[in-house]
């Protein structure tokens, strides 16, 4: 064969196809039918696919075939084209070309394929890989040999074993799970490939296929695997999957399977959505989304335990519990499959039993069904009922599997059912650039990082917590709480007021006691206050102490506070806990602690001094020694720092007092990470500017910052800094680049140019936040600045330039970034604040900047 171009119109071939698939889309758009899509655009390629392999007249001796989800018909719009060219032999030079020429003309029309060239001997013995062996299960026939074809597809058959298959499969599921179920795959979830996909569906098929079942799912329920309602429950589900992944690679005008933030706005309109009062059409499509995901989870539960069972068929050894249970092996079993419709109170009696029984690992296939259908018996009267009631107190009371069996109960519809301003809240995501759960898998989080607390394999990470948890009589108290502190949330209003209510009815219909009841329903309402205090307040102003303490009862109230803070900013999202904030609400609630004991604080300076003395006195140094640099500081200073930063301070400064040189020194922070820095020089403008800009450029995030100004002219100023991704350094070696060129550029206070805005999150670019800048005067008539934004690289840089250039000095700033959101606070002063107009123009132009 001398060639394709006299036999092909390759243009035409290109132009032809390109308009095909344009009336595809078309057609989509209007009609929305995403399996006649898949359907059509597979049929599509068929048409082309045959007529080349028919103009390229192939020899008698091969075929060409559909295989992976081509194959299977399901072509999605800019996936590959997968293809195996099957031979009787090993090809001469003469087809080896021919099969280069198509490969080349495939790709020059439009077609992106991925191929393969194999005897049937050599896809047998590739068939060890489990991709490679599933690809095959799917293989259809296009055009060529059809003996050829029926001898591969006999051979696969044979070497098929549907045990090991299904054994390779769930392994396979496993390791996909693990690797795409993380934060980031939460709010931007692979349609395919994440936990709840529609590779879960996919796999069902596959394994009911090398079991001989069938592939539809009227098929499976046929088999007795599911009821023809389930198989319709299923299939409504993989639908919309598959609807979101045409209208995604349509968008993308590529193979995307992610539900990226760039598309979800548009996706939502497409399908109608609009905006709600309170919640963005992103925001219901994501909901919509993930309450799809966890049905398909479900099922994929359901059905792989189905297709063990019938693979299997194992004898296992039974033994009766009581009158409505027993065990099966390891397994929890109901004796009368129709027990949750005669019996409904049994269904928390089996939460109990699998709690109880810690021999027990799992529930029997039929057993996951009837506990999904279960759901539906969960009523008004059923929550009424004083059994059912007291028994999801004893699962909450339960020294083990409390987390499990909520967790279970959430993914069945039982804790929606129960508890309904919960069901309200399942799959609901939140856009506001830090929360990176949905909100009741943030709270099932929070209740599970409470029972973490209380756990001496995990004391080393928070061992105040561990030993707080330990003490607390009564923890389902806490659990409570953490079910409902976010159960109000995208109602609009005040989440934490409306969520008392809901708190108040449940504790009221579950007999909880007066003090237990007013407890919950009031962490409900404040939990957001222990974490705003210490993170935007001056925890060393002794006032702030005292109203903070002044809303907590007890200590008991307070130990609860600070143990459902803890557990609810640990459960936002991996990325917005850290050391640092850790240490400012260990703080709050040590102050707070000593406050309600001792009444009063007055002695705290005394204290202060007296602490860092004698911490100086250990490394022989005197106080006549350290006397000249205490005379230069007041009590503002003493007042800001811990006892142990002061010594810290006075062991670098008391014998360089007057130094003319500017002094960096950084150490490890106490918080467990970050970097502490002293700064300490000759007073100058742009000081905090040029510091600021300087870490900014190093990607570091400063936390806090301490702005102090000696009697004698000189800045001693304190940073908290966070390091990102400097694992190219170790931290003696960054400490040390941190002290002489920070010196340096202090030392040559050049002009500085503000660091760029940077590169915005893509998700802060398609869920903007608008800017919020606040400045009103404390207690003490200082300028406290409040600023909320979406955080940028230098956004603290250019806050810090706009501040110098209009001689507006620094005391103190607390950074607080939660993901892409900064909430930062800063107490500041200057003659222009005083002035109306003037501050105007102020907060103009950082709302400008900023």
């Amino acid at each position: 064969m001398t060639g394709t171009s006299p036999r092909c119109d390759i243009p035409a071939l290109r132009e032809s196809l390109r308009c095909d698939r344009l009336n595809l889309e078309k057609t989509f758009l209007q009609q929305g039918k995403a399996a006649r899509l898949l359907g059509a655009h597979s049929k599509l390629i068929d048409g082309y696919l045959q007529r080349i392999w028919q103009l390229m007249a192939f020899p008698k001796h091969t075929a060409l075939i559909a295989v992976g989800g081509y194959g299977r018909g399901e072509l999605y719009p800019k996936s590959d084209i997968d293809l195996l060219v099957l031979l009787e032999d090993a090809p001469d030079e003469s087809l080896q070309h021919m099969l280069r020429e198509l490969i080349a003309l495939l790709w020059d029309i439009g077609l992106e394929v991925g191929h393969s060239i194999r005897t049937v001997a050599e896809c047998i013995s590739e068939s060890t890989d489990i991709t490679v062996q599933t690809n095959l299960l799917e293989a259809r026939l296009l055009c060529g040999q059809p003996a050829l074809f029926e001898q591969l597809c006999k051979s696969v058959r044979q070497h098929l074993v549907a045990k090991e298959f299904f054994l390779a499969k769930l392994h396979e599921q496993e390791q996909r799970h693990a690797r795409f179920d993380d934060a980031d795959f939460n709010l931007e979830p692979n349609l395919k490939e994440s936990p709840g996909g529609l590779r879960d569906l996919q796999i069902v098929t596959w394994i009911s296929r090398a079991a001989g079942l069938g592939t539809r799912w009227t098929e499976l329920a046929q088999a007795g695997l599911i009821t023809l309602s389930e198989a319709h429950q299923i299939a409504c589900h993989d639908a919309l999957l598959q609807t979101l992944r045409i209208r995604l690679h349509y968008l993308a005008r590529r193979r995307e399977d992610r539900l990226l933030f760039d598309f979800q706005t548009t996706l939502a309109e497409q399908l109608g959505i609009t905006d709600s009062a309170n919640r963005r059409a992103s925001e219901h499509l994501m909901q919509r989304y993930y309450r799809t995901r966890r049905a398909v989870r479900l099922f994929n539960t359901i059905l792989l335990q189905h297709l063990h069972d019938y693979l299997f068929r194992d004898t296992l050894p039974q033994h009766a519990l009581n009158e409505r249970f027993r065990m099966v092996g390891t397994r929890l079993e109901m004796r009368d499959e129709h027990l949750f419709e005669h019996r409904p109170e049994a269904i928390f009696e089996l939460f109990l039993i699998m709690q109880q029984r810690l021999e027990l690992t799992d529930l029997s296939a039929n057993t996951l069904r009837a506990l999904w259908r279960a759901r539906l018996k969960i009523d008004a009267t059923f929550r009424r009922d004083p059994q059912n009631q007291a028994h999801f107190m004893e699962i909450l009371r339960q020294p083990h599997g409390v987390i499990h069996a909520l967790r279970r109960m959430n993914q069945f519809g039982i804790l929606g059912s129960y508890i309904p301003a919960f069901g309200r809240i399942v799959g609901q995501m939140q856009h506001d650039l830090f929360h990176v759960y949905t909100v009741d898998e943030h709270i099932l989080m929070v209740v599970r990082n409470l029972r973490r607390f209380a756990l001496e394999k995990h004391a080393h990470e928070l061992p105040l917590c561990n030993k707080l948890m330990g003490e607390f009589a009564r923890p389902e108290v806490l659990y409570i709480a953490g079910l409902f502190h976010d159960i109000a949330k995208g109602r609009g209003g005040d989440h934490a007021r409306l969520g008392m209510k809901d708190a108040r009815k449940f504790c009221t219909l579950h007999q909880l006691s007066h003090d237990d009841s007013q407890l919950v329903v009031w962490l409900v309402e404040q939990h957001l206050t222990l974490s705003s205090t210490a993170q935007k307040q001056d925890l060393a102003d002794p006032e702030v102490i005292a109203e903070f303490a002044e809303n907590i009862k007890n200590d008991r109230y307070l130990v609860a506070l600070y143990l459902l803070t803890v557990a609810d900013v640990k459960g936002t999202s991996p990325k917005v806990w850290n050391a640092w904030k850790g240490k400012l609400m260990e703080d709050l609630f040590h102050l707070t602690r000593r406050y309600m004991k001792e009444g009063a604080i007055d002695n705290h300076l005394t204290e202060i001094r007296e602490q860092a003395a004698a911490t100086l006195n250990l490394y022989a140094i005197s106080a006549t020694s350290y006397q000249m640099l205490w005379a230069q500081l007041d009590d503002s200073y003493f007042m800001d720092h811990e006892a142990q930063e002061i010594a810290w301070h006075s062991r670098l400064l008391y014998f360089r007092v007057n130094d003319p040189a500017p002094i960096v020194k950084a150490r490890l922070s106490r918080a467990g990470s970050g970097l502490q820095v002293l700064v300490y020089c000759r007073d100058q403008r742009w000081l905090f500017a040029r510091i600021c800009d300087f870490f900014a450029r190093l990607s570091f995030t400063i936390v806090e910052a301490k702005i102090h100004t000696t009697q004698h002219g000189y800045a001693l100023n304190s940073f908290q800094v966070m390091e990102v991704n400097r694992s190219d350094m170790d931290y003696r070696d960054l400490m040390n680049y941190i002290e002489f060129e920070l010196t340096e550029k202090i030392r040559l206070a050049e002009p500085i140019n503000p660091v760029s805005g940077g590169r915005m999150s893509r998700q802060l670019k398609h869920f903007p936040l608008n800017t919020k800048i606040n400045i009103a005067t404390d207690r003490h008539g200082i300028y406290v600045l409040t600023l909320i934004a979406g955080d940028r690289p230098g956004l603290l840089a250019r806050f810090a330039h706009i501040l110098d250039r209009h001689h507006i000095r620094m005391h103190r700033a607390k950074i607080n970034t939660m993901g892409s959101r900064a909430e930062d606070v800063f107490w500041i002063s200057g003659s222009m604040l005083s002035k109306p107009a003037d501050t105007s123009l102020f907060l103009n132009e950082l709302l400008e900047k900023i």
